[in-house]
Order: structure tokens, then sequence, then C-alpha cells
């Protein structure tokens, strides 16, 4: 299918993990993805091996918890692929640690990538988007938002935040034809958390799964690109949990 046939679609945080699997499927159902990520190398990697692939993507290095970073970045996109069409919120960093080991400096940098960067996502996408057609917000929370993880206080406080903010945009710029929802992955392994999940803690967290498996970056783009697409056109304000049961299990 080609739902999304000439697109343009912002994607922070797309040079690898379920970013770029997102950037990745958006990209063979025909969209112009813009790929953000801090690291360049990475942005520009997961953008040539699109187009590599056949398909259309532009790469920008930012730093999306900057207000002037992303709104530039909106700017370059709609100029080399148009007024954009869609705008997903999915940087962040994830750091787990208890409680009294929280510094400000991990903390500032955890809001600035995973709560901030969404505010100025919108503003980009609002400041050049295609008003001839409907729009779409697609942000990025997770099931820890509606249940408490141990040692997660800065990461689920974000996740929640992202969740509230998404309602309430919503309401805000439904009026304006402008879709808002969230998505919420479950324990998908991804080269981010592999860095401090082994093999035997995800093998743990399968069996604590009602489907009793991990998700993968294709569960997560197809759902995604489910509430983006036309599908989806009555749907606004909701969270789609891709956990496999684990919100629902509590």
């Amino acid at each position: 299918m080609m739902r999304f046939s000439g697109q343009p679609i912002l994607i922070s945080g797309a040079g690898r993990g379920l970013g770029e699997g997102i950037a990745r499927h958006l990209a063979a159902e025909g969209a112009i993805v813009g790929i953000a990520d801090i690291n360049g190398d990475s942005a520009e990697a997961a953008a040539a091996a699109i187009i590599a692939d056949g398909g259309r993507a532009f790469a920008y290095e930012a730093d999306c918890g900057r207000r002037a970073d992303f709104l530039d970045m909106g700017g370059k996109f709609a100029a080399d692929a148009g007024p954009l069409r869609a705008v997903i919120n999915n940087a962040s960093v994830l750091v787990y640690e208890p409680i009294e080991a929280v510094t400000e400096e991990t903390l500032d940098r955890m809001l600035s990538a995973g709560l901030k960067s969404v505010f100025w996502g919108v503003q980009a996408f609002l400041a050049h988007r295609d008003e001839s057609a409907p729009g779409n917000i697609l942000n990025y929370s997770s099931p820890v938002a509606y249940r408490g993880r141990p040692n997660t206080g800065a990461y689920t406080t974000i996740k929640a935040g992202i969740a509230g903010l998404t309602k309430v945009l919503a309401g805000e710029l439904g009026p304006r034809g402008i879709r808002v929802n969230a998505i919420a992955p479950g324990s998908v392994p991804t080269p981010a958390t592999k860095g401090f999940v082994t093999a035997e803690q995800y093998e743990q967290r399968a069996k604590n799964i009602p489907l009793r498996r991990n998700g993968t970056p294709l569960d997560v783009a197809q759902a995604a690109a489910f509430l983006l697409s036309d599908e989806a056109s009555f749907i606004n304000g909701a969270m789609l949990a891709v956990d496999g049961g684990i919100i629902a299990a509590g």
C-alpha cells in the first residue's frame, strides 16, 4: 500500500531504533521522511538506507530539545520536501535509576529530549504544515505512563506528561483539522535499550507479557502508520498501547 504517497513527515530521534523503524515503514508506503537526530551520522545512515531501498528521505542533525533547532529543521524540511503533513515526536533519553540517584543534569537532559521536544515538534509542525490538507501529530508515550515501574521516575513522569499533553492538543487542534494521538510501545529490544537490558532480562520480560513475547520495531511502526492514515480519520486524542497486553493485565 502507498497510503502516504508524497506526504512529508518529520520524525524526531529517527536515526535508529523505533524512530528509524517508523521512518523506513512510512517511506515504504510512499512518505517523504525527514529524519532528525542529535547524532548526525545516524540520521545520514538511516536516510541513506531508505534511499537505497527506493524511498525518499532527508537527514538533519538537530537537538530536538532546543526550540530553535526544531523550528529551523522544520523549515528546512518543508523547503526540501514541501509543507508538512505530519510530525512524529519520538525523541527521548532513557535512564533507569532509583529516585535518590537522579541528578539535575540527568533530569534536565531527559526532560529536554523527551518532553520539551514534543512542544517544539508541535510548534514546528504548525509553522510549516500543509494547511490545505488534514494534519497529524503522533507522540510516543509508554505503558509506564499507566503502570508505575520502579527506578523509572523521570522517564515515567515524561511519558505521563506526553499522554496528558496529547489529550490537550487533541481538543485544542482538532478544530483546525489536526488529529493528535499517542502510541505506547511496550518491551521492544532496540539499540538504545540493549545497552542496559540484557538478553536474559528480555526473556524474563517476555514471560510477563500476556502474548509471551517482546515486541518488534515493525509491530510499533505498523500501529503508528495506522494512526497516521486515513483509516484512523475519526481517531483523535487516543493512546494506542502496542505492548502485548501489559497495560490491560496490570
